[in-house]
């Protein structure tokens, strides 16, 4: 009986140290911001919505491997993410929380495609067609993005709008 104590003992205290790590909601601890690091080019699995949820920088690479990437966004009531295409690279959004609008078409000056979109929606861009993301809430947006290829350079961390070169 004692050693099974030890087991629960041991596996608990594996699932907190690795929570405090990963800024996971059940830290209660955790004071500073979440510290982030692209663990790209190596197998990583993760609680992907308690990630993005408790994410307060405006954009983060967290996985960049050869072909695919996954950012981790907050956009802040107000604000979007700008107006952008991506010439080569097909895109995934996931929204976790929050509401927005979704612009998107074929050239900058005729976004004809647009959506209202809120928790758990998920947003399809194509390669070359012009988008943006307002958020139009209350609170703070909170998604990832996937990239296929690529994006941002490998460790990107942009904790304003104001820090993307592109914005």
């Amino acid at each position: 009986m004692k050693k099974n104590n030890m087991l629960i003992s041991g596996t608990a205290l594996c699932a907190l140290i690795i929570m405090a790590a990963f800024g996971c909601k059940g830290d209660k601890t955790a004071k500073s911001p979440m510290k982030h690091e692209d663990l790209g080019k190596q197998p990583w699995i993760v609680d992907i919505e308690d990630m993005t949820v408790s994410n307060n920088d405006f954009r983060a690479a967290r996985w960049t491997g050869k072909y695919m990437q996954m950012t981790i966004m907050s956009i802040k009531p107000g604000e979007q993410i700008g107006l952008e295409a991506h010439p080569n690279t097909d895109q995934f959004l996931r929204l976790e929380k929050g509401k927005a609008k979704v612009l998107m078409g074929k050239t900058k000056d005729s976004l004809e495609f647009e959506k209202e979109v809120s928790d758990d929606w998920a947003v399809f861009i194509p390669a070359g067609y012009w988008h943006n993301l307002i958020n139009t809430g209350k609170k703070d947006v909170k998604l990832y993005s996937i990239y296929t290829p690529a994006e941002h350079p490998a460790g990107t961390v942009h904790a304003t709008p104001k820090d993307d070169p592109h914005h």
